[in-house]
């Protein structure tokens, strides 16, 4: 029988996991603030006043705004921006990703090295708003997806994962009659499930989160996205409609900051429901690819 002996723990390492923990809790208090003032009854909400807890639950804050249309269309646009944007950044991530592993190819290193260029040079900010000006697809939802469908970074990260897969069951599959095609779809695609959750995840919290895109290709307060709105109800709530009359009629006073952290709280509450399920595959399917065997 063998006995697996344990470190003993010395001063530095309880000292460090003290400073570890306090951190720790000192950044949950930002999210508990807003978590107990967005739940707090706007009828004791004081301002200025630091609450662990409420002191009287109430929904009235997520009533309130959830019955505004500025957040209604901002859901909408976020939620069509993540699905279709996650959708075809995968398609073309992958798809491109595959095509650089081909060494016959024509052009390869010529593509690879144009994939290289874009992680140094940017074209910055200017160029890229003309640019999106001159194809007309300002005030449209596909400024924020055409522009990102895929990364030079996500590119070298896929390929490099695409690349451990043995070449082997390619060559199995050609033999059985499959095509270019058919090898992508039916031997690449279910090999790279871990990597496709991964980047998957990456790309919808990217989308979800699109603050900058949205704030200087969209004018249009109908097609705002979550954060932008979040942005007009933090900074200059007074210009963004929110404070109106909810639906029905409602009369009610709601407090300005309940509103704010109640909003903050919708935009965050998809990400934080999604990511603990699909944490895991972030190490795992980044990883895979770093590792030849």
């Amino acid at each position: 029988m063998s006995f697996v002996a344990q470190k003993k723990l010395t001063l530095f390492d309880y000292v460090n996991y003290s400073l570890l923990a306090l951190i720790s809790i000192v950044c949950l208090f930002p999210f508990i603030y807003v978590f107990s003032v967005s739940f707090t009854d706007p009828k004791v909400y004081i301002p200025l006043k630091f609450y662990l807890f409420p002191d009287k639950w109430s929904l009235s804050a997520y009533q309130y705004i959830l019955s505004t249309n500025s957040f209604i269309h901002a859901l909408k646009s976020t939620v069509f921006i993540t699905v279709v944007g996650t959708i075809l950044n995968l398609i073309v991530s992958f798809s491109f990703a595959y095509v650089l592993t081909k060494k016959t190819l024509p052009g390869r290193k010529i593509l690879l090295g144009a994939v290289v260029f874009t992680l140094v040079f940017n074209a910055g900010i200017l160029p890229s708003y003309l640019l999106i000006k001159q194809l007309g697809l300002l005030n449209s939802y596909w400024s924020l997806i055409w522009p990102t469908l895929t990364s030079a970074w996500s590119l070298l990260v896929i390929k490099s994962f695409l690349e451990s897969h043995p070449p082997e069951l390619e060559e199995s599959a050609r033999i059985d009659g499959c095509t270019e095609i058919g090898v992508f779809l039916r031997i690449i695609i279910p090999l790279s499930m871990p990597a496709i959750a991964a980047f998957m995840l990456f790309f919808a919290v990217s989308h979800w989160n699109t603050y900058f895109n949205a704030l200087i290709y969209i004018s249009d307060s109908k097609k705002w996205t979550l954060q932008v709105l979040i942005k007009s109800l933090v900074i200059d709530s007074d210009s963004t409609g929110v404070g109106q009359a909810g639906a029905g009629g409602d009369d009610r006073i709601v407090p300005q900051e309940t509103i704010r952290m109640a909003a903050i709280m919708l935009a965050m509450a998809p990400i934080l429901l999604v990511y603990p399920f699909l944490q895991k595959h972030f190490a795992k399917g980044v990883m895979l690819g770093s590792v030849k065997g």
